[in-house]
């Protein structure tokens, strides 16, 4: 990050926000450019003080991911691009399908597109435990955005770009995150929820940003990052959040898992883990053509870590419910204490 020019779309939301204040105290970049598409937010980071360094401009791009030339403009001069636009909500993907594809599907390749044409080194997009064997709409277009990212390296020509991705889980307390959802309610005296079996991952923001840095300092290209997370039980968060209060079931909602994945058993075939993560490859490194592997697969094994990694058991999956860590009561209580406001 020393001395580069960075770029984040979807920069004003919860995680662009923390990856800018992250990279200023660890680093000094030459430029920051948040791009996205809410003037207020980008008011409201212009006068917070924990998004300004002294040698470091920052700089405010008003635009959409939709909009390839706006795009071509802002990417003038990146290094780096972190791609964290996209709509989120899966009950709003439902009733509003097609503007999902065009932000997530059409958004993606538009970012893909501008960075190769002018010359961007470093490209991570964010993806979802949602991509996984999706069973919504938004986790069905982030799928197609992660198949994009990866394939863009086979067709970047002579220009010197990588091309990666990066999924992981729910993260605590950003927004759309259930625990405000859990504090506000709390206050009724009841919190509904959708089918107490359920399960899912925990990553805190800042773990995220860390992993992606992580991701952005290792890249090879064509890889799909999933960081070694713990899981919770509902039951378990909603205990932490507000103790003893009752609990009502209301009934799982259309699109909503039990339990969430990250590396299903058809990827597993693909995926080589490593102490700390794992990373599913892309599939044309399997594909047994020469000239369409983009590095070597067992070099990449063998030295892309500090440590070597091995290949996943042929009916390997990350689930969230038969996930070997999970989180305590007590875990969880600290975590929303420390993560979130209002906990």
């Amino acid at each position: 990050m020393e001395g580069k020019t960075i770029l984040i779309t979807g920069g004003t939301g919860s995680f662009g926000k923390k990856f800018v204040e992250t990279v200023l105290k660890r680093f000094t970049p030459k430029k920051i450019i948040i791009f996205s598409r809410d003037e207020l937010k980008q008011f409201e980071m212009q006068q917070d003080a924990r998004y300004q360094k002294e040698g470091v401009l920052m700089r405010y791009f008003i635009g959409d991911v939709r909009d390839e030339k706006r795009l071509m403009r802002a990417m003038e001069g990146i290094d780096v691009v972190v791609h964290a636009a996209a709509l989120k909500q899966v009950p709003a993907a439902e009733y509003n399908p097609f503007e999902a594809v065009k932000t997530n599907i059409i958004g993606g390749q538009n970012v893909i597109n501008a960075c190769i044409e002018k010359g961007v080194k470093k490209v991570i997009a964010l993806s979802t435990d949602k991509a996984a064997a999706p069973i919504n709409l938004y986790g069905a277009t982030k799928l197609t955005s992660d198949k994009l990212f990866v394939a863009a390296n086979n067709f970047r020509g002579t220009h010197d770009i990588k091309f990666s991705v990066v999924r992981y889980g729910n993260v605590m307390g950003s927004r759309g995150s259930v625990i405000p959802f859990f504090i506000e309610k709390k206050k009724s005296g009841t919190i509904p929820i959708t089918d107490t079996r359920m399960t899912r991952f925990n990553i805190t923001l800042q773990e995220g940003v860390d992993f992606v840095l992580e991701c952005l300092d290792k890249m090879w290209g064509g890889e799909l990052f999933v960081p070694k997370i713990p899981s919770y039980k509902i039951l378990d968060l909603a205990e932490a959040v507000a103790p003893g209060v009752k609990i009502e079931e209301v009934g799982i909602r259309p699109g909503e898992k039990i339990h969430e994945e990250m590396i299903t058993e058809s990827d597993a075939v693909s995926t080589i883990e490593f102490e700390k993560y794992f990373v599913i490859l892309p599939s044309v490194q399997l594909s047994g053509a020469a000239h369409m592997k983009l590095w070597d697969t067992e070099k990449f094994r063998t030295t892309s870590s500090y440590s070597q990694g091995k290949f996943c058991a042929d009916n390997f999956k990350y689930n969230s419910g038969t996930n070997e860590w999970f989180l305590s009561v007590e875990e969880l209580r600290d975590l929303v204490i420390k993560n979130v406001s209002g906990g």
